[in-house]
């Protein structure tokens, strides 16, 4: 074997460190917001954050102040991440159907409040603000709480122009206590969403008790599926943004081929950053037995980013992955910021059992029934003999008073 890269069938996903530590701290920080209000709120963003949470006001986003080329790249994504929402959502409607016993049918209503967490650090995550507001906005979700320890002219513009109805300057696990209990007489938000670190991702697993989320993320994740290709330099690129996310993200490479896996090695280890991120991990190239083995390895990993350039393999094939990028054109860079589909997507396996943030997870769907008379005795017999099998009496005594 090669000492270039390691075997599929030898590959294990990193397991996740300990999080006692995180999940005490962030236990702390919400029973003290849930027990002392807006104070504690206020104290533990100065202790963590030294800044002050507070409401700020969004203006038009054309009265902020940032380079007109920045804009237009703003509202050209702003565009495509709405048309892809559109479609999403063009196709659902409320039904009904009526049978002897009566009416049924069921409406989609949107989530009345929802807060859209967007990270800070040292650049303004604009996409995210996009990514998370612009499906609830099309949802028709009424209040839109933009949520962030940034307040970065750009970022407050795309939280404007995706439909913010408020900013809540405000980060950390702190944040979602905020969104999640109330914070400044405003009422607590009925779901969350976004990306964060350690902290948020524990405080919003604390609190899906009480409020909706969307997932828990793990660390950023991409899987390049690949044989023969034209442009291996792409691939290397593809494989470094993925990998610069943070410290545990990584980018995987699936291949057949031992002359594209030394390719690649040899261009990745010619690359300073692609040199470290070998050493440390998190870039790994895997070699497959045959098309078979690859194919059971990437739905079992089921990788929060699937890119598949080889045009001998049917992408049908692949049923667990957070988002499909098809071909070498298809750079997963584009899909975090401006293809239109939604770069919130599940990671550590659990692809298996959730896909991406979507229109659909902003709206429920309620179901409703009108029983006429002749299905009034009819379902009274019925559910009368159910219920005095399971023993509940009044269930029973309730259908049968309606024969």
């Amino acid at each position: 074997m090669n000492v270039n890269y390691s075997l599929v069938k030898d590959y294990q996903r990193p397991a996740f460190k300990d999080q006692s530590k995180i999940e005490d701290t962030v236990a702390k920080i919400l029973h003290k917001i849930k027990v002392h209000g807006d104070q504690a709120v206020q104290a533990i963003s100065q202790e963590i954050d030294q800044q002050q949470a507070q409401y700020i006001d969004l203006l038009p986003f054309d009265d902020y102040a940032i380079d007109q080329g920045l804009k237009d790249a703003i509202k050209s994504a702003y565009r495509r991440i709405q048309k892809y929402c559109q479609f999403q959502i063009k196709d659902l409607k409320n039904d009904q159907f009526s049978d002897e016993m009566g009416d049924f049918g069921f409406v989609y209503q949107p989530i009345e409040r929802i807060g859209a967490y967007i990270p800070g650090g040292q650049f303004p995550l604009i996409s995210t603000a996009l990514m998370t507001l612009v499906p609830a906005k099309v949802a028709g979700c009424p209040v839109r709480v933009a949520c962030s320890p940034s307040d970065h002219p750009a970022l407050l513009a795309a939280a404007s122009l995706a439909g913010a109805t408020q900013f809540l300057h405000i980060g950390g696990a702190q944040a979602i206590g905020a969104l999640s209990y109330g914070f400044a007489q405003t009422a607590p938000v009925n779901m969350i969403v976004g990306p964060g670190n350690a902290y948020v991702n524990q405080a919003k697993a604390q609190v899906q008790h009480r409020t909706q989320i969307d997932t828990l993320a793990g660390p950023s994740e991409l899987l390049i599926y690949a044989n023969q290709i034209k442009h291996p330099e792409w691939l290397m690129y593809d494989a470094l943004a993925q990998a610069e996310h943070d410290a545990n993200a990584i980018s995987l490479v699936v291949s057949e081929s031992t002359a594209l896996l030394d390719k690649l090695y040899t261009l990745l280890a010619d690359h300073d950053k692609g040199k470290a991120l070998l050493a440390n991990d998190n870039i790994v190239l895997l070699l497959s037995d045959d098309q078979k083995q690859s194919l059971s390895f990437i739905n079992d990993y089921a990788p929060e980013h699937l890119m598949v350039c080889d045009e001998s393999m049917k992408t049908a094939l692949f049923t667990n992955y957070g988002s499909l990028f098809i071909g070498e054109n298809s750079a997963v860079a584009f899909g975090d910021y401006c293809a239109g589909p939604n770069h919130t997507l599940p990671t550590a396996g659990s692809a298996k059992f959730s896909g991406g943030l979507s229109v659909h997870q902003f709206l429920k769907v309620l179901s409703t029934q009108k029983i006429n008379n002749t299905g009034r005795g009819v379902l009274a017999n019925i559910s009368a003999k159910l219920a005095a099998a399971e023993g509940l009496i009044y269930h029973q005594k309730s259908a049968e008073i309606r024969k």
